[in-house]
C-alpha cells in the first residue's frame, strides 16, 4: 500500500510553476541559463533551491556559500515550516505586487522575499540556540538587502515587503500573516526599556512607506498605516491610522488592506 503522506509530498505546484517558467525564461533570454539552471533547474525541490540562493547572496570572504548552504539545508529539514512559509511568501508578492508577473521573479531579483527568506533561517537559529550564527544571518542580510531584520522576532505567513529598502524589524516585534509593508518602514523600540519594546502586528495590516512604529503596542488586524506615519499608540482593528503622530482618520476602507495594497484615507478603490 502506498504511503499516503509519500504520496501528498510530492504534490508541489508552486515548485512545478517555478520550474516551467525557469525553462520558459532559459528560452527567452538564454544568457541567464546560467543563472536559472544552478538556482532553480538544478534542484528537485523549492527548499534546496532557496539554501542554495540564500547561500549564495549571504556568502563572503568571513563565510563560504558552502557552510551557509549547510546550515540553511539543515533549517529546512528539521522545520517543513519554513518551506511552508517561503511558498505563502511567494503567492503573497505576486498576488499582491503589479510588478510581479511571476513566481520566479521574487526567488532571482527580489530583495524583499530573499531577505524575509534569510530572515526566517536566522530565527530556526536563533529558536535553536544558535544564537551567534543567527547574527551572522542577521548581519549579512543586513548588508545585501538593506533589510534589517533581528532573528528574534516572530514573522508569519504570507509576508510581502515591497521594495524592501531600509527595513527595521526589532527583536521582539511580532508580525502576523498576510501583512504587507513597504520600503523604510521600521517597527522599533522606544528608550531602553528591557522585556517586550516592540510592536504586534496583527494578520492583514498594511503599512505604507516610510511609516514608523515604535513601542510595545498593538496594531489590530486588517488596519492601515499611511506613508510617512509616526504610530505610538495602539491602532484598533480594521481602521486607518495617519500622520506624525499617527491618529484614527477612519475605517480601513476595505475587508484586507494588506491584499488589495490600496493606500487611500477612504474606501478602497477611491481616490476620495
Amino acid at each position: 500500500m502506498a504511503n499516503p503522506e509519500k504520496s501528498l509530498s510530492i504534490v508541489d505546484p508552486v515548485w512545478d510553476r517555478l520550474t516551467v517558467e525557469a525553462r520558459e525564461m532559459v528560452g527567452k533570454e538564454p544568457v541567464l541559463g546560467g543563472l536559472l539552471h544552478s538556482s532553480i533547474l538544478h534542484h528537485d525541490r523549492l527548499e534546496k533551491a532557496l539554501s542554495y540562493r540564500i547561500a549564495l547572496k549571504l556568502a563572503s570572504d568571513e563565510m563560504p556559500a558552502q557552510i551557509l548552504r549547510e546550515i540553511a539545508d539543515e533549517a529546512f529539514e528539521n522545520d517543513p515550516g519554513l518551506a511552508k512559509a517561503a511558498r505563502s511568501d511567494i503567492v503573497a508578492v505576486f498576488d499582491r505586487d503589479p510588478a510581479c508577473n511571476t513566481f520566479i521573479q521574487p526567488i532571482l531579483f527580489f530583495k524583499g522575499y530573499q531577505a524575509v527568506q534569510a530572515y526566517r533561517i536566522a530565527h530556526w537559529l536563533w529558536t535553536h540556540g544558535r544564537k551567534e550564527m543567527a547574527y551572522f544571518f542577521q548581519m549579512r542580510a543586513s548588508e545585501v538587502y538593506g533589510v534589517d531584520i533581528h532573528p528574534g522576532a516572530k514573522i508569519g505567513h504570507g509576508i510581502m515587503i515591497d521594495h524592501a529598502h531600509s527595513i527595521v524589524i526589532g527583536e521582539t516585534a511580532v508580525v502576523g500573516d498576510n501583512v504587507s509593508m513597504l520600503h523604510s518602514v521600521t517597527l522599533g523600540g522606544t528608550g531602553k526599556a528591557d522585556g517586550i519594546r516592540h510592536p504586534t502586528i496583527e494578520d492583514g495590516v498594511l503599512i505604507g512607506a516610510g511609516a514608523k512604529v515604535l513601542g510595545d503596542i498593538t496594531v489590530g488586524h486588517c488596519s492601515k498605516i499611511a506613508a510617512g506615519s509616526v504610530v505610538l499608540k495602539t491602532v484598533p482593528p480594521c481602521t486607518t491610522v495617519a500622520g506624525v503622530p499617527a491618529k484614527v482618520v477612519g475605517e480601513a476602507g476595505c475587508a484586507q488592506p494588506s491584499q488589495s495594497m490600496e493606500h487611500y484615507l477612504g474606501k478602497c478603490g477611491s481616490t476620495k
